[in-house]
């Protein structure tokens, strides 16, 4: 499919991590940088609760209320110029960013006992895939969020990969509304992408 072309909001959009059965070395991650490689580990979709993981399977982060903006940030540096009335603009080299998510907080999703409540600090090394869509992929089951036909691949997309880590994971009690929690992925690389499928 090509890239979303009309104005729309993103309400389907997607956050997965990749569950391979051997977590990935640096040898591995170093390795990837093409869309078929990334697209491979995201193949079949698994529960965090009772999945078992295996080649190309991955787990969706679910119950996202806010994304943040995705992407690495620009390092503008203004630099003067003798002379000159304003100063000059140079692109320096850009900070990977940490990420905040924020999602309602369903417990039994991010149990110690589930594979990403396992995740939580564990100084492991993922690769992570954003999925911007306007809609929900038409595909079923397992392989409905899957990164090609039939996944995703059903419907106008666009992909973003990167390596990071799940660091952390905050509980906010609400009284009024939904409990909320926020987790805290830092990047470790860059990020891949726009890939469309």
């Amino acid at each position: 499919m090509a890239h979303i072309s009309s104005i729309g909001a993103g309400v389907f959009s997607d956050l997965a991590v990749a569950a391979p059965a051997t977590e990935l070395t640096s040898g591995g991650i170093s390795a990837l940088d093409t869309a078929a490689e990334f697209q491979a580990l995201f193949a079949t979709e698994i529960d965090t609760v009772g999945g078992t993981k295996g080649s190309g399977t991955f787990v969706r982060i679910k119950n996202v209320r806010e994304f943040p903006g995705m992407g690495t940030p620009p390092n503008v540096v203004n630099v003067p110029a003798y002379g000159a009335k304003t100063s000059q603009q140079i692109q320096g080299q850009a900070d990977a960013p940490s990420m905040e998510l924020k999602l309602n907080f369903v417990a039994a999703d991010w149990a110690s006992s589930t594979l990403l409540g396992a995740m939580i600090g564990d100084g492991i090394q993922r690769c992570f895939r954003f999925t911007l869509l306007n809609s929900e992929p038409t595909g079923s089951g397992a392989t409905k969020y899957a990164s090609t036909a039939p996944g995703v691949g059903t419907v106008a997309n666009t992909q973003y990969y990167w390596i990071g880590k799940i660091e952390a994971l905050q509980i906010t009690p609400s009284l009024t509304d939904a409990n909320q929690a926020t987790v805290t992925l830092t990047i470790q690389s860059q990020f891949w992408g726009a890939y469309t499928v």
